[in-house]
């Protein structure tokens, strides 16, 4: 398992990264970010990964608006995905992330029929491009994020992975390690954010380490499933910000590299 963290596309992430002995970047381009950008940055991109001996992980979209009211995949948005696709593999990044809206209008047997055509596209494309792609089991604006969900659109699809992140499987009463053991074959990239809740109440996303998750149990389910990609750090806390945020990346990187030797 390679060990990463979630950054912004800057020369500053990738130095970051080598410093701390990192691995790679994961790099994300969400809804409200410029992908046109992001696609004309990418061979400054390439540089600064040779530059640092720093790869890219993984690259991926939340939050955006996938499905149209009647059922349809959005064509443009379909092309922004596309293009960071393309960005991936010119990167040799091997995942794309994604989630797929739900369309309140429609049945569950529609939203996941279209859920299967929009992956269906992306997986082909990926295809021709030696790139991946995978849901996420994060709740915004996405609806594929649990096991009854994935019996249906992961059943079908055969090769559309998972991206996981225990910690929203906690704060939405899931079992992570359940989940792990059952789906682990399917995950092509994992996010490492804490979590810490009281009396069922969310408190904090602390970093990983110091938190409540029972990592040494689901990194050793993760070796149980053949388990070799990456493990992204995600910085989430409004509280560890700052140095304290800085010696918290550096906890958590200490943390992980003695559960990985």
């Amino acid at each position: 398992m390679q060990l990463g963290i979630i950054a912004k596309p800057t020369e500053e992430s990738f130095q970051n990264a080598e410093q701390k002995e990192l691995d790679f970047v994961e790099l994300c381009i969400n809804e409200g970010h410029d992908v046109e950008e992001f696609y004309r940055n990418k061979k400054q991109l390439a540089q600064w990964k040779d530059k640092y001996g720093v790869n890219v992980g993984s690259i991926g979209r939340w939050k955006s608006i996938r499905i149209n009211p009647q059922g349809r995949v959005i064509e443009d948005e379909l092309q922004k995905c596309f293009k960071l696709i393309d960005v991936a593999s010119e990167l040799e990044c091997a995942n794309f992330v994604s989630g797929c809206n739900y369309v309140e209008e429609l049945s569950y047997y529609e939203n996941c029929s279209a859920a299967i055509d929009f992956f269906s596209i992306l997986i082909e494309y990926g295809k021709t491009k030696g790139v991946n792609i995978s849901s996420y089991n994060c709740r915004k604006v996405n609806f594929v994020h649990n096991p009854e969900v994935w019996k249906t659109v992961h059943g079908h699809l055969k090769n559309l992975g998972i991206k996981f992140d225990p910690s929203h499987s906690r704060y939405f009463g899931g079992d992570y390690l359940q989940e792990t053991l059952e789906w682990g074959k399917r995950f092509n990239h994992v996010h490492l954010k804490g979590s810490l809740i009281v009396n069922g109440k969310r408190v904090d996303d602390p970093p990983a380490g110091l938190d409540q998750t029972d990592w040494k149990t689901f990194i050793s389910l993760l070796r149980v499933n053949g388990y070799t990609g990456g493990l992204s750090i995600e910085p989430h806390s409004p509280v560890w910000t700052g140095d304290l945020g800085e010696k918290g990346i550096d906890y958590t990187i200490s943390y992980m590299k003695n559960l990985l030797f």
